[in-house]
């Protein structure tokens, strides 16, 4: 009588720790989703503001023309000062599109070329550069740092988007709204914003 009551005892004791160890296993991963996430976007924000850096330093190159260092030094700005996510992807997408319209702009290369020829190729630094000292980027540099960064925005956002889909995916499951097992931490968004990089043309 008691090997009646004893074996399904076992099995349902084995069903409930094999129950608790996935349950654990979700939560587990839920968390390590949303550390993948925070630090995606660490990344994102820090790619943002090294464009906009770079491009301000564009913006005071003398080799620009006046009415593309305005453009992009207030796109740049507004970017930098943009804090609630859905101003911060429209600037974003303003800086994208101002960016876009001077370097893809036909003679942009020539001008800024035959500029440095004539004006010695030098600029001064923009925010990037620590208080206190400045340097001198040859037109080439820095064009070759500005595609950099807008190409490490396109990246970076990719691989953010990419963890937030993964994390809401994953919070989307029946079981893990009913035993909460998200906890407090607030559902991820993804971030909207006109990322293309500017096509730049052939330097020389």
């Amino acid at each position: 009588m008691l090997s009646d009551w004893l074996t399904p005892l076992i099995a349902l004791f084995a069903l409930v720790v094999l129950f608790s160890f996935y349950i654990s296993w979700r939560a587990t991963r839920l968390d390590r989703l949303h550390t993948r996430v925070e630090t995606a976007h660490a990344a994102l924000d820090a790619a943002l503001l090294r464009r906009s850096a770079v491009v301000l330093e564009l913006a005071s190159a003398s080799e620009l023309e006046p009415a593309s260092s305005v453009l992009l030094a207030d796109a740049a700005g507004q970017a930098r000062r943009a804090e609630e996510q859905g101003r911060r992807e429209l600037a974003e997408s303003n800086l994208s599109r101002a960016l876009r319209a001077v370097v893809e702009e036909p003679g942009f290369a020539g001008g800024m070329s035959d500029a440095a020829a004539q004006g010695g190729g030098g600029v001064t630094a923009g925010p990037i550069v620590p208080a206190g000292t400045s340097r001198e980027a040859p037109p080439a540099e820095l064009l070759a740092e500005v595609e950099s960064a807008a190409k490490r925005v396109h990246i970076a956002r990719r691989f953010y988007n990419d963890a937030v889909a993964a994390t809401r995916e994953a919070r989307s499951s029946r079981l893990v709204r009913v035993l909460r097992l998200a906890g407090r931490a607030p559902m991820p968004d993804f971030f909207e914003m006109d990322d293309e990089p500017p096509v730049f043309p052939p330097w020389g």
